[in-house]
């Protein structure tokens, strides 16, 4: 019985050990409350384990044995949120081909490195809207500390109908195309649009995507046309809603954009052809708008290059690419909601930030850009009390920059600091 006593003390005095070990204090120059939009100078934020346990007025003592961080120079605010990236990709001239050599543990071992890159740039959460399904096992590695990256929400695979934006077959030849149905992410009328979210389900996908319309990068002649009846949406979304799962529709025509607002999206991806009655809808419907304003830019720009994309490719994107900004800026100004999203993965991973200054271009002030990558986010993911602020009780995601956002955005593309979840990455 001693030797026992003796054994659950030891236990104790590791754990207090341990608690005490992580333990984290950071004085704050500069600390943004995105709630209401200010900044509160000379602030301490505690840390406990994965928590902000305080977040307290003036510079507080620090005790002995925590770990300390001096931001008093610094603008801190909460980890940031991108609503659209895709985690297993990156594009590249060779990225047509990469899917017919490229094995399962290509693709697992190259999205290891995207996932870092983006945490270090103060991207805390993200949702990944679509790969192969590696991007489910690589949000449970990251969520297990086996690896470096951000918290992920993700849809898995997307949904497309037979020949649409994400039918993983389009391209190939007709030995390779065979016949994918739901458990690929094909559907093609309401039984087996449903069939397909449950897949997503069984799956561990977090949420669910569609491509509502034609795509830019898909091996397909139209970038724009509807591709799903509302039948068929109100058939995803329904069965969305009895899992849990919000829906992100793909869209850049206006038609399909209308039937995916009509069939209950949570969410429009790019919305380039958006007219003004779609814009009005979508505010009736409360659903947001994800601008993607940086993959609009660098697919235009990389449609110049020669053999960067292929031939039916380049029309679409020297169209579609120059439209989505100022699509964006007039949907900002007639109310539509907006969230934070970029399509990294269509571009470089790591310059999810350029996506602020586009967005203060068009005529969104920086702070109300911050929040839409902050607040409202958590809003849609459900995390209202977990990311999006720093304050007591939420994960410990915090950053930093050295200097005022709201006066020079273009900060935020050179984050100094990052915590998630209560550990340093970048100090």
């Amino acid at each position: 019985m001693r030797h026992l006593f003796a054994l659950l003390f030891s236990v104790m005095l590791s754990f207090t050990a341990f608690a005490q070990q992580t333990t984290t204090f950071i004085h704050a120059g500069h600390l943004l409350d995105t709630k209401s939009g200010k900044w509160m100078d000379e602030m301490t934020i505690k840390v406990s384990g994965t928590e902000i346990t305080d977040v307290s007025k003036g510079y507080a003592a620090i005790p002995q044995d925590v770990k300390y961080f001096d931001l008093k120079d610094q603008w801190v605010l909460p980890g940031l949120t991108d609503m659209h990236v895709h985690m297993e990709t990156e594009y590249n001239p060779q990225a047509y081909i990469s899917k017919f050599v490229d094995d399962p543990a290509d693709v697992a071992y190259n999205s290891v490195a995207f996932a870092e890159t983006t945490l270090m740039k103060g991207f805390t959460t993200v949702r990944d809207l679509g790969g192969s399904g590696i991007n489910i096992s690589l949000r449970d590695a990251i969520n297990k500390g086996k690896l470096v990256g951000p918290r992920i929400f993700t849809a898995g695979k997307s949904i497309a109908t037979t020949g649409g934006h994400a039918d993983p077959t389009n391209g190939g030849n007709a030995a390779f195309m065979g016949n994918p149905g739901p458990r690929e992410g094909v559907a093609d009328g309401a039984d087996q649009a449903r069939e397909a979210v449950r897949h997503r389900y069984k799956n561990g996908a977090d949420c669910i995507k569609i491509t509502a319309t034609g795509g830019v990068l898909s091996v397909a002649k139209n970038g724009s046309n509807p591709q799903f009846t509302v039948e068929e949406i109100k058939a995803i979304t329904s069965t969305a809603a009895d899992y849990g799962f919000h829906v992100a529709a793909h869209a850049h025509g206006d038609e399909g954009m209308r039937r995916a607002v009509e069939g209950g999206v949570r969410t429009i991806e790019h919305g380039t052809y958006m007219s003004e009655e779609t814009m009005d809808l979508m505010k009736k419907m409360n659903c947001y708008l994800v601008p993607t304003i940086t993959a609009g830019k660098e697919v235009a720009m990389k449609a110049e290059e020669d053999g960067f994309y292929p031939d039916i490719v380049v029309p679409k994107a020297k169209a579609v690419g120059p439209q989505i900004q100022g699509t964006f800026g007039r949907a900002y100004k007639r109310g539509v909601p907006i969230v934070f999203g970029t399509d990294a993965g269509v571009f470089k991973h790591g310059k999810n930030a350029m996506e602020f200054g586009y967005m203060v271009e068009a005529g969104m002030p920086a702070m109300e850009a911050i929040q839409s990558a902050t607040i409202t986010p958590a809003k849609i993911l459900q995390m209202e009390d977990q990311i999006g602020q720093v304050q007591k009780g939420f994960f410990a995601d915090i950053i930093a920059v050295s200097d005022n956002p709201e006066k020079n955005v273009a900060t935020l593309n050179d984050v100094k600091f990052v915590m998630k979840d209560g550990k340093v990455y970048k100090d």
